[in-house]
């Protein structure tokens, strides 16, 4: 068994907390640590398919450069957003 019982119990808990993607993705991350057999192990330990392991693999293999879903940009400067001037969320006159 490659990790103790106490972070198997971590993992699962982050495991259940994540989005159907995610779990793909944090599953294929798993596996490949693990080498030989990791994909194996962590299906039975997160109680999914293969198959589905191999598809986080694959998704992980094809990850877009951007990010459209960000919550913050690259390479910003939170000093320089902290002290900026909010802009105004009010719509605009058409008329």
């Amino acid at each position: 068994m490659p990790y103790p019982h106490a972070v198997e119990h971590q993992m699962k808990s982050f495991f259940d907390s994540l989005s159907e993607k995610d779990r793909r993705r944090y599953a294929a991350v798993e596996a490949a640590k693990l080498g030989h057999g990791g994909q194996e192990y962590i299906a039975h330990l997160f109680a999914i398919d293969p198959k589905t392991v191999r598809r986080g693999l694959d998704e992980l293999d094809h990850l877009p450069d951007d990010h459209p879903q960000r919550v913050r940009k690259k390479g910003g400067d939170a000093d320089a957003t902290a002290t900026s001037s909010p802009t105004s969320s009010r719509p605009s006159s058409t008329s």
